[in-house]
């Protein structure tokens, strides 16, 4: 029999975080979150996104042990202001039992109802800038700290229950060796920087970041606001992002491209590879996690293509040429060797086309799954 329970204690709280660090134990693949930071971010006292939603955090019991769990969230701002009438579901992780995985899609399926949704949508979080959907393809690849990974059977569960795909993703990667011919950048840097009188700016800290930051949020809004699934991201929400993200991104990897106004017309984050420093740090800070973190920040020769944002007036103008040429200096003067995409929809033919002659491979595929209520 199985029995599921809404986690809501801190020491509950921290069984639905760990979980997955007893189903992944023996894979060389999957990347454990920082068990504290993942706590914080449900917790609904520090995390702003529950001003806008609500979350429901779930456990599966089979013989008193805990054998899956998800995450059942409502996004107010998506369902009010979008009509958009949708439950997301997310953190879903189970044994490879059938009867568990139902167990947990039936309580999203019941709070969807209560709410008058019409259906359910996952694997995804609270917004664009959360983890998304079940890996469908690429076991054999080692995850990062903003995607989630899972084993090979969650999409036969998912299909099993009656689900269909909505929204496929794919993960790529490429080798600097690709780009060592620059030319072709430097090249159109310098017309679309005459043509726009366009310039960029490049950071050696934090401090010399942060005026920038909540432009860059609000570039973010305007230049995804087309992509289907997309929620706006709030004030609060961007004061929590930028304490929880741009301390651990090496400035030098945060690209702004302003014109002769100083307006903020594109950026681009790329974040160094946690992969396997959060793997050494198995959850935990303390005593040597954060040193494996900032030892990667400063010394990771893998790097995340995290986000690319640029105004929808300035779109196929040529700016990112901008935005590549600076990057090429800055990885080339570092010792960058291999560049990956974090997911991104195969629908976006825009940002496929961004990297079209850098010869990427993909190495992953994603979906997230619906189904009506």
């Amino acid at each position: 029999m199985i029995v599921i329970k809404e986690a809501t204690t801190k020491k509950e709280l921290k069984q639905f975080v760990t979980f997955p660090f007893q189903l992944y134990k023996d894979s060389p693949y999957w990347v454990p979150p920082i068990i504290s930071e993942e706590l914080k971010s449900f917790d609904k006292n520090k995390n702003p996104v529950f001003s806008i939603a609500d979350a429901t955090f779930l456990l599966a019991f089979k013989n008193n042990t805990i054998v899956g769990r998800i995450a059942v969230i409502v996004n107010w701002q998506e369902v009010k202001n979008q009509e958009i009438k949708k439950v997301r579901f997310g953190w879903f992780d189970f044994i490879n039992d059938k009867d568990v995985s139902k167990a947990l899609l039936n309580k999203v399926f019941e709070i969807g109802k209560e709410h008058q949704l019409e259906y359910a949508e996952g694997p995804m979080g609270f917004s664009n800038l959360d983890k998304v959907g079940v890996l469908i393809e690429g076991f054999d690849h080692i995850s990062s700290m903003i995607t989630w990974y899972n084993h090979s059977y969650y999409k036969e569960h998912l299909e099993h229950l009656g689900f269909v795909t909505e929204k496929e993703y794919t993960e790529n990667e490429f080798s600097f060796s690709n780009v060592q011919n620059s030319e072709t950048f430097y090249k159109a840097d310098s017309l679309v920087r005459q043509r726009y009188q366009l310039r960029a700016l490049n950071f050696t800290s934090t401090k010399e970041v942060m005026p920038y930051v909540d432009k860059m949020f609000d570039l973010f809004n305007a230049s995804y606001a087309s992509l289907s699934s997309f929620v706006a991201i709030s004030e609060k929400q961007k004061n929590y992002f930028k304490k929880k993200y741009i301390p651990f991104i090496n400035p030098e990897y945060i690209k702004y491209v302003i014109d002769k106004e100083d307006k903020l017309v594109a950026f681009s984050i790329v974040m160094p590879s946690f992969s396997e420093a959060l793997q050494k740090a198995n959850g935990k800070l303390f005593p040597f996690g954060f040193y494996y973190l900032l030892k990667a920040k400063k010394q990771s020769k893998e790097v995340l293509f995290y986000l690319i944002g640029i105004l929808p007036e300035y779109q196929s103008k040529g700016v990112t040429a901008i935005i590549f040429k600076e990057y090429f200096e800055t990885f080339h003067k570092n010792g960058i060797k291999n560049c990956i995409r974090t997911p991104e929809l195969t629908d976006n033919k825009a940002i496929q086309n961004l990297w079209k002659h850098f010869d990427p491979k993909i190495f992953a595929r994603r979906r997230t799954y619906r189904k009506d209520l």
